[in-house]
């Protein structure tokens, strides 16, 4: 029995390793912030006149009724050229979507605009084969020699008026820049106690690591949308593949290998809609993480072998295996209770080895200290930002811990290389408390099967929690307590959010 608790304490101390090691990586970005952060909020002056660029502008759709006239009018409301700009709505649809588009574009075309509707017989490739498949002509005019520049906007997002003439400067300014980047606001974030959490958590990645990676001269990487690409470097780099699910990860990656420069501007916002109901989460959570798997599988001996610094091939390390902490979180979560249940039969033999277990508390600090930089930069108050995070950093960390299994399986496929169908995350046009979701015909009905796992991982967890309480064994029962409720929260929500 002994050794058997040696052997289970060797794996807990490899998966927390692996996690201070993630967690040491978090701060070196921190670092790097602060030593850069006076460039933080450096822009360029908008472009102004009639002199400028032709862009197109690209929407990849898919079933977007909900949302749909929204975007296109957000689009058509661009303070730029009629003459200098058209439109490409990328339609996969198969539902009503497909006549709500075919209505609002002859209604703009009756107005001038640009604008065409593609529509394909299969959907080869989802969003990244719409990319690749859109035409080189469009609407009225042929896109000329030299114009080279494509906007790119998913279905939930709304674009100011001001976007193009805003983020255009910085592709100008440097012919080297492949792509430039804006971030995300959120025009849902006070919905729910999930909106505020997925605002938290992105506020964090564009200001922190966006902006890190790119000052840097680490790989940053394209969102998938509110970005303006150099059409000339999506060829160098072969042009949108879809043999993951992330393509804008994959691209960005390939660019850069390319040589080519990825810019991101935090001073230009982008509003959007964030996921409101569980099952819409973990369809957006599962294709980031088995997405960022799969492009490390395909990329990261790419990177290694390039003439990147040392520095920039370990963070693209870092990045890319990002979604792999859920494995090693997974892991010693589902271990911490029989090492309990060890620590109390052997006491002498391990609770000299558990007295180090406090060291792991860097990785809490780190990730503290890491949100609470990008709530002070939106705050701009040390109070407000300390208030923010008080209230919504252990709410976070408990709902992420939640759908570790989720996303621990999706890194898992990622990395195995196993095949699965892009799945989109349903837009439900919910920017008010008092909007409903209800009836949403893109709602899931069925729980998925791994929703009974995750309620056996809350009762397991549970019953551990209880268990540390009983033997008075305190050291690892915050872990197991934030599991349980992490875990019990998200199936209930993903049954009570059923559609």
């Amino acid at each position: 029995m002994l050794y058997l608790a040696y052997f289970l304490l060797l794996i807990y101390a490899v998966c927390l390793l692996g996690i201070i090691i993630y967690s040491a990586g978090v701060l070196h970005l921190l670092w790097g912030f602060w030593r850069n952060r006076k460039a933080f909020r450096q822009t360029l002056p908008p472009l102004a006149g009639n002199d400028v660029p032709f862009i197109t502008i690209q929407l990849p759709i898919y079933n977007e009724k909900y949302v749909i006239e929204r975007l296109i009018d957000a689009i058509a409301a661009q303070d730029y050229p009629l003459n200098c700009f058209c439109i490409q709505i990328l339609d996969d649809s198969r539902d009503e979507t497909v006549d709500i588009v075919a209505k609002k574009v002859a209604e703009l075309k009756a107005k001038g605009y640009d604008i065409a509707h593609v529509r394909r017989e299969i959907r080869k490739g989802f969003k990244a084969g719409a990319l690749a498949d859109a035409p080189t002509l469009t609407g009225l005019n042929p896109v000329r020699v030299g114009d080279d520049f494509l906007a790119i906007f998913d279905a939930d997002f709304v674009p100011r008026p001001d976007f193009l003439r805003k983020m255009i400067p910085y592709l100008l300014a440097d012919e080297r820049i492949a792509m430039v980047q804006t971030r995300w606001e959120h025009i849902n974030r006070n919905y729910s106690l999930f909106t505020q959490i997925q605002a938290f958590h992105l506020d964090a990645h564009f200001a922190v690591e966006q902006f890190v990676r790119c000052k840097a001269n680490y790989c940053m990487n394209f969102n998938g949308t509110a970005g303006i690409w150099r059409k000339s470097a999506i060829a160098d780099a072969g042009g949108w593949q879809a043999d993951t699910i992330t393509e804008d990860l994959d691209l960005s990656y390939r660019t850069r290998l390319k040589g080519w420069k990825l810019q991101y501007v935090d001073a230009v916002g982008a509003p959007a809609e964030l996921p409101i109901t569980m099952g819409a989460i973990k369809s957006q959570q599962f294709r980031w993480m088995k997405g960022g798997a799969e492009v490390a599988r395909k990329m990261l001996k790419n990177v290694w072998q390039s003439d990147w610094s040392f520095a920039a091939k370990w963070h693209g390390t870092h990045h890319l295996l990002g979604s792999s902490i859920f494995l090693l979180s997974l892991t010693s979560g589902i271990l911490s209770g029989p090492i309990s249940y060890f620590a109390n039969i052997f006491p002498q033999e391990l609770n000299p080895i558990l007295a180090y277990s406090p060291l792991f508390m860097f990785s809490f600090v780190s990730l503290l200290s890491f949100y609470f930089t990008a709530s002070y930069l939106r705050e701009m108050s040390v109070i407000q930002a300390l208030k923010k995070v008080v209230i919504t950093f252990i709410p976070f960390l408990t709902v992420i811990m939640g759908l570790s299994l989720h996303n621990a399986q999706a890194a898992y496929l990622g990395l195995r290389g196993k095949k699965s169908p892009f799945i989109r995350t349903p837009k439900f046009n919910v920017t008010d408390k008092n909007d409903t979701w209800k009836n949403n015909q893109y709602t899931q009905i069925k729980m998925p099967l791994i929703s009974y796992f995750e309620g056996i991982l809350a009762l397991y967890f549970g019953i551990w929690s209880g268990y540390c309480i009983y033997i008075q064994q305190f050291s690892l029962l915050p872990f197991q307590l934030m599991l349980f409720i992490g875990y019990a929260i998200v199936v209930f929500y993903t049954w009570k959010q059923r559609g």
